[in-house]
Parts: C-alpha cells; sequence; structure tokens
C-alpha cells in the first residue's frame, strides 16, 4: 500500500510542475468559469470547448497549490473527448471521492483520477481537490459568477 500511496503522490507533484493543459482557449465554442478558493487564495479558470454535447478541448490558467493545479491537469486531460453528460457524471463521481462518501469500487475506472481518494483524509485539502471541478460545472452551465469553495 505505501508503494502505491507512494506512486500516487508523484503523479500529482509531476501534474502540479507540469500542469497539461495549461493554457487559455478562444474558439468560438469556448466557455469559462473562474474559481477560487478563499482558505488558500487558489484561483483557477477553466475553459471548455464544447460543440454540441462533446468536449473538444479543455484546458485552465491560474494557480494554487500542489493538489489542486495537479486536480485541473488531470481533469483536463480526462475531459477531452467526452460528452457533456459523461463529464457532469465525472464531476459527481469525483467529489463523491474527494469527499469519502463513495469508496472507490473495484469495478469503477477513474482512471489517474484515483490518485486522489486519499484526499478525502484531509478535509482541508478537499476545497484544493475539487475547485477545478466546480469551475467546470459553471463553465458548462455558462455560468457567469465566480465560483468559491466556501
Amino acid at each position: 500500500m505505501t508503494e502505491l500511496r507512494d506512486l500516487y503522490q508523484e503523479l500529482i507533484l509531476e501534474h502540479a510542475r507540469k500542469p497539461r493543459n495549461f493554457r487559455e482557449l478562444a474558439t468560438p465554442t469556448c466557455r469559462h468559469a473562474d474559481g477560487h478558493n478563499p482558505l488558500c487564495g487558489d484561483r483557477f479558470r477553466v475553459f471548455v470547448d464544447l460543440v454540441g454535447q462533446g468536449i473538444r478541448d479543455a484546458s485552465f490558467t491560474g494557480e494554487g497549490c500542489a493538489i489542486s493545479k495537479a486536480s485541473a491537469s488531470l481533469m483536463t486531460e480526462t475531459l477531452r473527448g467526452r460528452t457533456r453528460e459523461e463529464a457532469e457524471a465525472l464531476y459527481h463521481r469525483f467529489h463523491e471521492l474527494v469527499t469519502g462518501r463513495k469508496p472507490l469500487a473495484a469495478d469503477e475506472d477513474l482512471g489517474k483520477l484515483q490518485v486522489f481518494a486519499g484526499v478525502s483524509e484531509f478535509p482541508a485539502r478537499v476545497k484544493c481537490a475539487s475547485l477545478a471541478w466546480h469551475a467546470l460545472a459553471a463553465a458548462l452551465d455558462d455560468s457567469a459568477e465566480v465560483v468559491t469553495t466556501e
């Protein structure tokens, strides 16, 4: 179990150091939303290029701790090519995972997002891990309000 936890920690640190999809999207079909965690100062803007019901691309900009940046990075990697419905289901499943409401079942495949399963043991870090996801939900709804974790 220790080896697996070390592997997960390394993946989070890798995505925090070199986040994927860290850029603005500027396409006519792009939506975006801002998220802010007032407790620790994390701020992100999440971009979603939604064509019909499909996500053609996703990215983010901003700054935050290692967990929030890694979460945004892995989220954007996971979203590309999914439908809006799949993204919304993934948002709910991820939130259940990081809050510890529903443990990861053996038959569920969250892919690399499983690295955040241990976040539920640190309640203060749940908001870090879920910030970009809340901004994603706002972007999908085309909401102009800044999302906060409070």
